[in-house]
């Protein structure tokens, strides 16, 4: 009598909770948990439970600890902590290649994600330091004066939002999908819970391991649920924030959840997109613009196995060019694909995420056809594509499938413009002009993102202006920058990603966009000195220092907000004005010609130029010696309000308005508001000098 092998214990994918890694109990594990698989062979990996975790308590931590920790640091501090840890990820990524190749991830695959991610903690690493006050509010817009002397201010300021932010990712994108949430909320300095999706929540934890082992990240910052979590929004409130990315469905239960829809929990999500290529009517074959659109729709089929929310899902191109498009692409991709184990030499496309995902997307495709499509290219059955040695026949628990092109006769059937195959499938449908293009681009009900490929200006200007209001992203593809492209489905940490409609409604990325999204925006109002103590910034009307010596001798160890320098009245002379004409070579009649001066409704005759005048503003503020400040960099606001005709005199008023130490330097940035006077004390001029200033 034989016995069956004793079945191979796997590990539980860990969660990291209150600064402890944790498991379930074994047994619960077992019996509650779910089992993973390398998405190639069907090999068993880990079990993935939360069988007895307390997410109450995770995110009491988070609001505790995590807020306190976080707190104690500024943009730019946080902001070189995502750099740190970006250059320790850097070290790390082949050990990561590995692990991802088990989600069916080629290399290019795998590069997206974790590569992909690593320089959203590069990019906001270093805009952070760029574009944020090495402080804790951020000032939104000039503050606008509520009163007649000026001893009533009001203006607005963005604060971190007191809560959590708990982010819900998908599957496909293990480590972007993390990164690219948590760069945003760690910079604004809320802490994060991350939820990954179960299939390929491993390479997640593995990412998160690397990140808690460095100690780059301040207690409470960063926690990690590895499983279900069907609880955790009834624990949060108006102060939190919840960022979901996945299915439809599952967003709008999130929706409905008591605490979104009346708790004020802020909710971002994106979801299902049918994305779409529009290939412009100029776009022969044979240009480089048809060449371009082929390659873009190939790579969106075939890259993460078309598993990408902004994959292109319907190609929009002239109806008499259908064909040519299809058998173009089919062309490359028999030429250029080859199926298999991503970890088999010479493999291009690897497998869908799992069994699920793949029986998923053959459903939808039968949907898809039922509603009215026909098969152009590819087959349910058997892949019109290159199989490795280790696909055909040896992985038989793979969850492979070759890329399709379907195309239907009915460009408007309901089913092309509502079913996704969240796959390596796209749609090749025919347009008769450009505003029945956009209709069938529209027909999506609100995309991810969408591309336009054209050489005409025109039909570029037409379609963007028709579409873009139905999409987040719209990109312009044409001979221009088609090599420098990052392409259709690839989004950049520069720019919004999201989209209207179907696609959620939900905004992530955008540069410093995204960082405001985790913070509350409030109209503080008050005199000129309390705004000036909340903002950080010098308001006019605040108290000034003008005898405490020239504010250009000091450093930034001692200079102030407020202190400044009122410099004597200079005379302007016709003789002057004359002079910086022919010097300059502005020879603007407004300063050389005294009756076409005076006709002009501006100006009373000759005038100074307003060059002239900030040149001498420079020479009655600037301290000649040397001294901290080390140099100008460039004036901000500038505004020219009064005249200033021969015979006038102009003084200058200097304060230092902001001063940004920078962490890494041994200088800082000071911001000083300058205004120009005349002998009557009107306002000649307006703006911000910037200097450099030694610490």
């Amino acid at each position: 009598m034989t016995t069956a092998p004793e079945r191979v214990q796997i590990d539980v994918v860990p969660s990291f909770l209150e600064d402890a890694w944790w498991t379930p109990d074994r047994s619960a594990a077992d019996d509650d948990g779910t089992v993973v698989r390398d998405a190639s062979t069907g090999e068993e990996l880990a079990i993935v439970s939360t069988a007895g975790i307390d997410t109450a308590a995770a995110v009491r931590f988070a609001r505790t600890t995590g807020q306190t920790e976080l707190g104690r640091m500024t943009f730019h501090e946080r902001a070189l902590k995502l750099k740190e840890l970006a250059q320790f990820l850097n070290a790390q990524r082949d050990p990561l290649y590995e692990l991802s190749a088990k989600t069916g991830a080629t290399r290019t695959d795998s590069m997206v994600d974790i590569d992909g991610g690593i320089g959203v903690l590069f990019t906001f690493g270093s805009k952070g330091r760029r574009e944020l006050p090495n402080s804790h509010v951020i000032v939104d817009g000039p503050a606008e004066v509520l009163s007649k002397d000026g001893s009533f201010l009001g203006t607005h300021i963005h604060t971190r939002i007191p809560g959590v932010a708990v982010q819900i990712n998908a599957f496909n994108f293990p480590v972007w999908g993390m990164l690219e949430k948590f760069a945003p909320a760690f910079l604004a300095g809320v802490p994060t819970i991350v939820k990954p999706a179960t299939p390929t929540g491993f390479l997640t934890a593995a990412v998160v391991k690397l990140m808690i082992g460095t100690a780059i990240l301040p207690t409470g910052a960063l926690q990690l649920i590895s499983g279900p979590a069907r609880d955790i929004l009834d624990h949060l409130d108006y102060r939190d924030l919840a960022a979901f990315t996945g299915s439809a469905s599952t967003a709008n239960t999130l929706k409905s959840h008591p605490a979104v829809a009346q708790g004020g929990v802020r909710f971002t999500c994106e979801t299902d997109s049918l994305n779409a290529a529009i290939l412009g009517p100029d776009a022969l074959p044979g240009t480089p613009e048809f060449d371009a659109f082929v390659k873009s729709l190939v790579t969106e089929v075939t890259v993460k196995a078309g598993q990408k929310c902004t994959g292109i899902r319907r190609s929009i191109v002239p109806e008499a060019l259908v064909d040519d498009v299809v058998r173009a692409a089919g062309e490359r991709i028999r030429s250029r694909v080859t199926l298999g184990d991503p970890r088999a030499e010479g493999v291009t496309m690897g497998a869908l995420a799992s069994l699920a995902q793949l029986e998923g997307v053959q459903d939808s495709v039968r949907e898809l056809l039922a509603g009215g499509a026909s098969v152009a290219f590819g087959s349910l059955d058997a892949p019109d594509v290159v199989l490795a040695d280790n696909t055909s026949g040896k992985a038989p628990d793979g969850a492979f499938m070759g890329p399709m092109l379907l195309t239907w006769d009915d460009v408007e059937a309901g089913a092309l413009h509502s079913v996704e195959a969240f796959g390596p499938v796209a749609s090749v449908i025919g347009y008769e002009d450009l505003p029945h293009a956009i209709r069938l681009a529209a027909l999506g009900s609100g995309s991810l993102v969408a591309t336009v490929c054209t050489n005409d200006p025109a039909v570029a200007q037409e379609l963007v202006l028709g579409i873009a209001a139905h999409h987040g992203r719209v990109l312009i593809l044409n001979r221009e920058d088609a090599r420098t492209s990052t392409g259709h489905g690839s989004p950049v940490p520069h720019l919004v990603h999201g989209g209207p409609g179907r696609a959620g409604g939900g905004e992530e990325l955008g540069g410093m966009r995204s960082v405001l999204h985790h913070m509350q925006r409030t109209a503080v109002q008050g005199s000129p000195n309390m705004l000036t103590s909340i903002t950080g910034e010098w308001h006019t009307g605040a108290d000034r220092r003008f005898d405490d010596g020239h504010p250009f001798r000091k450093d930034l160890a001692t200079l102030r907000i407020g202190d400044a320098v009122r410099s004597e009245l200079r005379r302007v002379s016709l003789e002057d004005i004359s002079a910086f004409a022919q010097t300059t070579g502005d020879t603007f009649y407004a300063h050389t010609n005294e009756e076409a001066a005076a006709a002009n409704p501006f100006f009373p005759g000759i005038v100074a130029h307003g060059y002239l005048l900030l040149s001498w503003g420079a020479g009655l503020f600037v301290d000649p010696e040397p001294g901290p400040v080390l140099a100008n960099y460039g004036l901000e606001n500038l505004r020219f309000i009064t005249p200033v005709a021969a015979g006038d005199s102009i003084r200058v008023t200097l304060t230092a308005k902001r001063i940004t130490p920078r962490e890494t330097d041994e200088y800082g940035e000071v911001a000083w508001d300058a205004v120009l006077h005349n002998q009557d004390d009107e306002i000649v001029a307006t703006y911000d000098v910037l200097t450099l200033v030694e610490k």
